[in-house]
């Protein structure tokens, strides 16, 4: 395999780019950058005047823009490509830096990378014993631990009930509180040894994914982060555009579903005289798409993916 594709295998590649319905000249947006897999695919269908902004706050990503494709051609060599390392909650600033008042699509695979999860130093996943961090930013913020082990119960509570919708949230956050007062809990070990006897057997693992993804969510403020990011693109969309998003869980989802159709966040509805739903897009797919049988063979990890496209009216 390649290297971008060690790191992380585009999900819903074809539909998601289609959906983008790349027009010549037009400026486009990847806010997940990742392996470089959907950025490529979109630079696979640009004219030489079009042009593409990927972002990513990792620096591992980063790294990517150096992979060689072709006849060794790379990211970093192609006139039309700006990696942007910054996390996507930032897209109107850096567009603005750009000189850059109206962009012809975005897209985002809001999911982890594969990388994140594979890599055993980072601490995204419950099968290796790492330091608890979770910090899609190493540069800067809050880790896992620090909230693990500083955040009071009814905080720890409202975080896996609200981001992992564990009925026993609770339970979990009385449990942490009283095991941290004996030693900090500072790796993933330290954090299962703790709450894995909690947990039915038959539902452990997936039980542990929701607490694992509960921490990741509030470490790097994604929820925030993916609001102020569509808001952005709401506004910085021209008439026509386009806006491919692929989500992974039902949280992420029913934002950029509330999103879509409403034209905010929280699923608001403003009605018109006639009582038709006023909203800035028109959904292009009505039905949500989600990979095939012989993508979820080949991948596993895209088995709860859901793909939503939408124009700006």
């Amino acid at each position: 395999m390649e290297k971008t594709e060690e790191y992380h295998i585009p999900v819903l590649l074809k539909q998601s780019v289609d959906g983008l319905n790349i027009q010549p000249g037009g400026i486009y947006v990847d806010v997940t950058f990742g392996g470089g897999g959907h950025s490529r695919e979109i630079l696979s269908r640009m004219d030489s005047t079009a042009h593409l902004y990927s972002f990513d706050q990792d620096a591992d990503a980063e790294q990517n823009i150096l992979t060689t494709e072709g006849e060794g051609k790379r990211f970093v060599d192609d006139p039309r490509f700006t990696f942007v390392r910054s996390n996507f909650r930032y897209l109107k600033n850096w567009m603005r830096y750009y000189g850059v008042d109206h962009i012809d699509g975005l897209l985002g695979d809001l999911g982890v990378s594969s990388h994140h999860f594979d890599d055993e130093s980072r601490g995204f996943s419950f099968r290796f014993d790492a330091p608890l961090d979770m910090r899609m930013n190493k540069r800067a913020g809050t880790t896992a631990a620090d909230i693990v082990n500083t955040a009071t119960e009814s905080q720890l509570a409202d975080i896996f009930y609200l981001y992992g919708e564990l009925r026993s949230a609770r339970r979990i956050a009385a449990t942490i509180v009283k095991a941290r007062t004996d030693k900090p809990i500072l790796t993933t070990s330290d954090f299962l040894n703790t709450v894995e006897p909690l947990f039915r057997r038959e539902r452990e693992k997936k039980d542990m994914a929701k607490l694992f993804q509960a921490l990741r969510i509030e470490v790097n403020h994604e929820m925030s982060a993916l609001k102020e990011m569509l808001a952005a693109a709401t506004e910085l969309l021209r008439p026509g555009g386009r806006l491919s998003v692929i989500t992974y869980h039902s949280l992420e989802d029913r934002i950029v579903k509330n999103m879509m159709k409403t034209g905010n966040a929280e699923g608001k509805t403003v009605q018109d005289f006639y009582g038709r739903i006023e909203s800035p897009f028109a959904l292009v797919n009505n039905k949500v798409i989600t990979p095939d049988n012989e993508e979820q063979a080949r991948n596993p990890r895209s088995r709860s993916a859901k793909l939503r496209i939408a124009e700006k009216k």
